[in-house]
């Protein structure tokens, strides 16, 4: 007799959940095992070449012995031995991260220290790979996109107004610039524009802002003293535990934007947030800007805001124009109208 129940199917998802653990486990495990393989090859051979005459030619013989005497093991290639030497020799001088770069794949491994041009910029990759749980697709895109140098780079005014380790977090959800290449735009594009191409590729979107964002609205209505406005766009950040308003433009950042921006986060923080929820953070997302008038506009701003820009390649025709008129041209349209 098959018994389902609400306290059965809660017993089985434990089961389940215990039996992905365990495989987790058991991949973190095979993947370290691997690694301490890879990099005790690598150890001996830098140590070997040191110690002889033999060149990079021996990496040839050691490629071909292997594979003779280990058939059914992958991973020997004349290629491979030379990206473990290259992965060992990279971090020799660094081995207190070991634990870490043990943590990802060995196909990430590869693509890290192939392209970072230091420590830091590869243990940035490192960790983001552990912490967002990237496939190596989505690594590879990532530093395709130079992620290390956009992150947190946003001016902000996050460390004196958030507490310290929440001001640290939202910091390092900022990109500056952020990378819209995936939007089909004109380049004498409108806010309507950008945000319509940002609705229909939501998902890329998201990923482009980072881990963590819940889309909530796009004009998203908020009543003040009976009166209505209109957020761009609206998220929560899941990890951050706050809402985040996101304003759009178009143009160099001015000053004005930075006063909307504060009250729109005002406006959230007393209709919307609740007591569980930490202080509101805004996002203005601009076509260029100037650090200082920047840093001037958010001196005295009494809310926590980041200012970045926003980069695209034209792909689209300057003339071209959506198929649907505008309201202006509608009316002009009328306007030319002689009624008989």
């Amino acid at each position: 007799m098959e018994i389902i129940t609400q306290e059965y199917k809660k017993f089985i998802t434990k089961i389940k959940s215990k039996i992905l653990s365990a495989q987790l486990k058991a991949h973190i495990k095979v993947n370290v095992e691997l690694l301490n393989l890879y990099w005790d090859i690598a150890q001996m051979i830098v140590e070997k070449q040191k110690q002889s005459s033999w060149g990079d030619k021996i990496l040839a013989n050691i490629s071909k012995d292997l594979k003779k005497e280990f058939p059914d093991m992958s991973g020997f290639s004349v290629t491979n031995i030379k990206y473990m030497r290259q992965w060992f020799i990279f971090y020799a001088n660094s081995q207190q991260l070991v634990d870490q770069i043990f943590q990802i794949p060995w196909g990430h491994n590869i693509h890290i220290v192939s392209k970072s041009k230091s420590i830091d910029e590869a243990l940035f990759y490192v960790n983001t790979t552990i912490q967002n749980n990237y496939s190596r697709a989505s690594l590879v895109q990532e530093i395709q996109k130079d992620l290390y140098a956009r992150n947190g780079k946003a001016i902000n005014n996050f460390e004196r107004k958030l507490p310290k380790i929440h001001s640290q977090l939202a910091q390092e959800t900022l990109k500056d610039p952020y990378n819209f290449d995936f939007l089909d735009l004109r380049q004498s594009h409108d806010e309507k524009e950008l945000e319509d191409a940002l609705m229909k590729n939501m998902t890329k979107f998201l990923l482009e802002l980072g881990q963590g964002f819940s889309f909530l609205g796009r004009q998203y209505k908020i009543v003040v003293d009976n009166n209505d406005f209109k957020i761009d766009l609206l998220f929560y950040h899941v990890k951050l535990h706050c809402y985040v308003v996101v304003e759009l433009k178009v143009t160099d950042f001015k000053p004005e934007y930075a006063g909307k921006l504060n009250f729109y986060i005002s406006a959230v923080d007393e209709e919307i947030k609740d007591e569980l929820d930490k202080p509101t953070i805004g996002i203005l997302i601009c076509k260029s800007k100037s650090d200082t008038i920047v840093e001037y506009a958010l001196k005295n701003i009494n809310t926590p805001i980041g200012v970045s820009e926003y980069t695209h390649t034209e792909i689209l025709p300057k003339e071209y124009k959506s198929s649907l008129p505008t309201i202006k041209e509608i009316e002009e349209e009328f306007r030319g109208i002689e009624y008989e």
